[in-house]
């Protein structure tokens, strides 16, 4: 080996070594990541929104003045569901807002429909409202754990983009921005609500 051939070699190496400690990886991984965190958040809000025409269907027996709540929900819902953030839009505060706002009016709205409930002891005897009830307790759930798990991800990738010397290529080679993390409406709204629906409580 050349002096000339061991000289390139080793710029070579060294500019490979500076370039893998400047975000070519890191930054898109960490962004790969965040989109990722944030398809099992969209993929939760979509399996609460599914249980709402079972919840409908067990509940057409109920009071007119559930049925009003029934009626916001199923609107909620609708509104909740055509509300879409994509990974693209993750850095869109306003989008990401908007789309908070929609799920929060339908958790609320199924609360409280589901507390209207206990004045009914013929829905809380029902196996299906039983079962129902169950799936919704789990799905929110799995929606504050994938809340919580996308909140994560997106404090790591906007931490890899503005600490050295990441932020090299995540501003110079990627072009990257930060991604708005998931935030909960009211104080404690990313916890799961505990469901009592038994007769008596």
């Amino acid at each position: 080996m050349t002096l000339r051939s061991a000289t390139r070699f080793t710029i070579a190496a060294v500019g490979a070594l500076l370039l893998s400690a400047c975000g070519i990886n890191s930054v898109p991984t960490a962004e790969e990541n965040a989109k990722a965190k944030w398809a099992d958040v969209e993929a939760q809000f979509q399996r609460r929104a599914n249980l709402v025409p079972n919840l409908a269907e067990v509940a057409r027996g109920a009071a007119e003045s559930e049925g009003a709540i029934l009626r916001d929900v199923t609107e909620a819902r609708a509104r909740a569901t055509s509300v879409n953030v994509s990974a693209e839009d993750l850095g869109d505060a306003e989008k990401m807002a908007e789309f908070q706002a929609a799920q929060n009016e339908l958790g609320q709205g199924l609360g409280r429909l589901l507390a209207s409930f206990e004045a009914y002891p013929q829905i809380q005897s029902n196996q299906n409202f039983l079962a129902l009830q169950s799936q919704l307790e789990g799905t929110e759930n799995r929606i504050a754990v994938a809340i919580r798990d996308y909140n994560e991800a997106v404090r790591q990738y906007n931490t890899t983009i503005r600490t050295f010397p990441d932020t090299i290529g995540a501003n110079l080679i990627h072009g990257a921005e930060p991604i708005v993390p998931y935030e909960a409406a009211t104080n404690g709204a990313e916890i799961a609500p505990e469901l009592d629906m038994t007769s008596g409580s």
